[in-house]
């Protein structure tokens, strides 16, 4: 088997060693829009290096791993599943819902195998607090807080491209979200500020965001991100119930100090950023893909699944724009 990845920069790099340390992954070969910087990194892991993307496809391989500028996802998903190639593609599909809805429409009409990169699924905290809401240990969920945020704003240059902070960094809470309750938001009130960096405000995007989603068993759900964390990088979700109440990310490398005299000590070396936090994680992720290219397993996030968590995230960004509750049901579906 050959596994062909396009796009090496950091998580495109990260996801490649993961792929050169598996023995069941085959061989692999790698493209960048800098040639240059491919070469570089399939030296390092004895990989190949086509020299353009075109070679990716003409040379040949068995799937396709997709993490390159988000603005080649769609393009490269939609030619790799009418070829017949399972694919892997790190989020977001398309920059936009109207784009993420026929990318997604082109791969079911293809028949085609998708995984979208959702990596929280496989963090070992979000896993056990899928299993304990699920079990029924925590009793009726009522509340659930989740928070993102980065020890350090992006470049400006990410900003422009990103398709903002909603649909960028808060897109995995909702992901995850769903994926523990097994309940779908029906309404969401959001709101931003951008009194922060000025390269926010002038990527017409917000440093700080926070959202109200009200799920459809009544369950309340407060989502809360910054891109200005100087205590480090913070991933957590709370979960209430009328039972018992958890939480995941919550450890001695949590960057959040108490006040009270009796509290735990500040962390000794807080999280860095979302390599180091998730790096387990995001190994399990492509080993699930590898598996499912060798049809040994389910496929753990395909696009109808991503497409639920964006959807959310495109009703935030009219919330806050409009300045009003945004119902689901507002919003264009497959």
């Amino acid at each position: 088997m050959r596994i062909g990845l396009i796009g090496t920069g950091r998580i495109g790099s990260f996801h490649a060693a993961s792929l050169a340390r598996r023995a069941d992954a085959g061989s692999l070969l790698l493209a960048d829009a800098d040639p240059g910087r491919a070469a570089r990194l399939a030296d390092r892991l004895g990989a190949t290096a086509a020299p353009s993307v075109e070679q990716v496809f003409t040379w040949g391989v068995d799937a396709l791993v997709v993490t390159c500028a988000t603005e080649a996802h769609a393009a490269l998903v939609v030619r790799a599943v009418r070829g017949g190639l399972p694919v892997f593609c790190e989020k977001p599909l398309a920059p936009d819902l109207e784009r993420t809805l026929a990318v997604l429409r082109a791969v079911e009409s293809a028949g085609g195998t998708l995984q979208l990169g959702f990596m929280r699924r496989f963090d070992a905290g979000c896993r056990t607090a899928r299993d304990l809401v699920r079990s029924g240990a925590l009793g009726r969920l009522h509340t659930v807080r989740t928070m993102t945020a980065d020890a350090a704003a992006p470049p400006a240059a990410y900003l422009a491209g990103s398709g903002g902070l909603y649909r960028d960094c808060m897109v995995h809470d909702f992901d995850v979200v769903r994926w523990v309750t097994g309940h779908e938001p029906v309404e969401v009130y959001a709101a931003g500020s951008d009194a922060g960096d000025a390269r926010f405000r002038e990527a017409g995007d917000v440093d700080t965001a926070a959202a109200l989603l009200t799920l459809d068993d009544g369950t309340l759900v407060s989502s809360t991100a910054t891109r200005c964390n100087g205590a480090g990088y913070d991933v957590r979700m709370e979960l209430a119930g009328e039972r018992d109440q958890v939480s995941s990310g919550l450890g001695d490398r949590t960057p959040i100090a108490s006040t009270e005299p009796d509290g735990p000590p500040p962390a000794g070396k807080p999280w860095s950023g979302f390599l180091e936090r998730f790096g387990p994680a995001y190994e399990a992720e492509m080993g699930a893909f590898v598996r499912l290219v060798r049809g040994e397993g389910p496929n753990p996030c395909d696009g109808r699944e991503a497409l639920a968590a964006f959807r959310v995230a495109e009703a935030c960004e009219r919330s806050r724009h409009e300045r009003r509750p945004v119902r689901m049901d507002e919003l264009p579906d497959l």
